[in-house]
């Protein structure tokens, strides 16, 4: 199977489905003519025109307040913001407009959009361009929220979240890119609301998604060094959240690590939890355990940075807590 980057897997899935389908197109902030802020986009102008590829001003409120009129017209909407830290100008259409306008219709309108673009840390940003908003935008009823953690699960959900017909948040990274995976020639989709077991294991669950999969599935291979066989879920979507499988998963580990970039109040990892005990509590050797970022606003130091994230010797630690390891 080929190897691909993670930005082409996304491109894959957009020329895929506006080739399928005309009434699809992408909108954002050099989209067009500069091939994307982060080359997603790269070539989709030449193929498509500038009626289906389509630069904005610096307006994400106006742009988002755009496509929301579009897709209850028939049309279908891609609307990159260039990181999701700007998509706060544009939230009034995206909470108020597109979630609430099945509802507030009666059901005379759809709203088929997807808004996508990279959210959370990306490196020496600072604080007000490094928040993670996965658990912002889950909050809402009447959005579906994806945060892939691959290139071939970014593909296929992508192309679930176009063909969807209520607005979908797809939440990507700036620091994946550039990932390589291998990503199939053929036609395939993923389900919005279905997680995925990286890998097996007997001794405790770890559950993650996006870019800190990556922390997730390193914690795990160091584990095994160990001797301490973890199972790692990746949620891939935050809404829908698949509790089935991770509680599942609990029945058979009795203990659970949660590791997310958010920051911990009112977190997705706060919310899993809340289930796991409420459906699982018999079967928990250990109380559920979170990784999260510091309750703080990110810093911009290196060092700092370092110490604000969740990593994989935090996995580790919490992991021999729940194992009351060296106890």
């Amino acid at each position: 199977m080929r190897t691909i980057e993670f930005r082409e897997a996304l491109r894959e899935a957009m020329n895929e489905e506006m080739r399928r389908d005309e009434k699809i197109f992408l909108m954002g902030e050099e989209v067009a003519e500069y091939n994307g802020a982060y080359k997603v986009s790269k070539g989709m102008l030449t193929e498509f025109g500038e009626k289906r590829v389509i630069d904005t001003p610096i307006a994400e409120l106006g742009f988002a307040g755009i496509a929301v009129g579009a897709a209850m017209n028939g049309l279908r909407p891609i609307v990159e913001f260039m990181t999701f830290n700007f998509s706060l100008v544009a939230i009034d259409q995206v909470i108020n407009s597109a979630a609430k306008m099945m509802s507030m219709s009666g059901g005379q309108f759809s709203v088929p959009i997807v808004f996508r673009g990279p959210t959370a840390s990306a490196g020496m940003l600072s604080s007000q361009h490094s928040q993670a908003f996965e658990n912002w935008y889950a909050n809402c009823p009447g959005l579906k929220v994806v945060v892939p953690s691959n290139p071939y699960d970014a593909k296929g959900l992508l192309k679930s979240a176009i063909r969807d017909n209520d607005p979908v948040i797809f939440m990507e990274s700036e620091q994946m890119y550039g990932d390589k995976g291998e990503v199939p020639e053929g036609e395939y989709i993923i389900p919005i609301g279905v997680a995925d077991i990286k890998k097996e294991g007997k001794d405790v669950t770890i559950v993650s998604f996006g870019k800190i999969m990556k922390q997730a599935l390193a914690a795990a291979a160091e584990l095994e060094k160990e001797g301490i066989s973890a199972e790692v879920i990746d949620l891939r979507s935050v809404r829908p959240i698949d509790y089935g499988t991770v509680i599942n998963s609990v029945k058979k580990t009795n203990r659970l690590v949660i590791v997310e970039e958010a920051w911990p109040l009112a977190s997705i990892s706060s919310e899993l939890a809340f289930k796991v005990q409420k459906e699982a509590f018999d079967y928990l050797d250990a109380p559920v355990l979170r990784v999260t970022s510091a309750d703080v606003p990110l810093p911009y130091a290196p060092t700092l940075i370092e110490a604000s994230l969740p990593n994989a010797a935090r996995v580790v630690k919490a992991v021999k807590e729940v194992m009351y390891v060296n106890k």
